[in-house]
């Protein structure tokens, strides 16, 4: 049986233009593996504190869950005090009330926030 191609096939071009766009492949395939895979460095958080806020979030989306996390807060609370009686029940209406109040803060800086942003 006669076969076509030469065994190694021929080269088409110049080797060194080979190694030099295999050279390319292989840098673009490692920015896109360092881009999806290699995490992103962390400013690391001040000594002591567990938790941080990220830094790119917008004011009116910190209210919005500040808002949700009152009224969390203050339906707990209140179902809670179904559950006890006494000074208990009077400090965990406290505490529901509390919530409220500060949650009627965060919805007037939100409008506020609304009315600078279509002024």
């Amino acid at each position: 049986m006669y076969k076509i191609t030469p065994n190694p096939p021929g080269n088409s071009g110049n080797p060194s233009d080979k190694s030099s766009k295999s050279k390319k492949l292989d840098e673009a395939a490692e920015r896109a593996l360092d881009y999806y895979l290699k995490p992103k460095p962390v400013d690391e958080p001040p000594a002591g504190q567990l938790f941080i806020v990220a830094p790119d979030i917008d004011t009116e989306t910190l209210l919005a869950n500040a808002s949700e996390d009152l009224l969390s807060i203050s339906a707990i609370a209140a179902d809670l005090a179904d559950d006890v009686e006494g000074s208990r029940r009077s400090v965990i209406l406290a505490i529901s009330r509390m919530a409220d109040g500060v949650h009627l803060l965060v919805e007037r800086a939100m409008d506020r926030l609304e009315v600078q942003a279509s002024g």
